[in-house]
């Protein structure tokens, strides 16, 4: 399970503090410009992955940071997130393998 929130650039401040909570911090946390992913948006984008349980936190704890993002826009942005990894892993798996 998964959310990505849309974070204005005057609350990346609130973002970091907000990332300190101790259920939220153990999750796959990813944090992107907008603009680098292509995305036609200003700010930062935050990725949370993981349970359940945890997805509601997070949800909770950055309704005063940032807006979660919705379907087609949170599919886009979760896909462009994941092929960045893959991207990534590829490129370590070329150097070492």
């Amino acid at each position: 399970m998964y959310v990505i929130f849309s974070i204005p650039k005057e609350k990346t401040g609130k973002m970091n503090e907000a990332l300190k909570d101790d259920l939220v911090s153990r999750q796959s946390i990813a944090i992107r410009e907008a603009k680098v992913l292509g995305e036609d948006m200003e700010g930062t984008l935050l990725l949370v992955e993981g349970t359940e349980e945890a997805v509601e936190r997070a949800k909770e704890i950055f309704k005063e940071v940032g807006k979660p993002l919705q379907d087609d826009k949170a599919k886009s942005a979760y896909d462009k997130f994941k092929a960045e990894e893959d991207a990534v892993a590829d490129g370590v798996g070329f150097l070492f393998g």
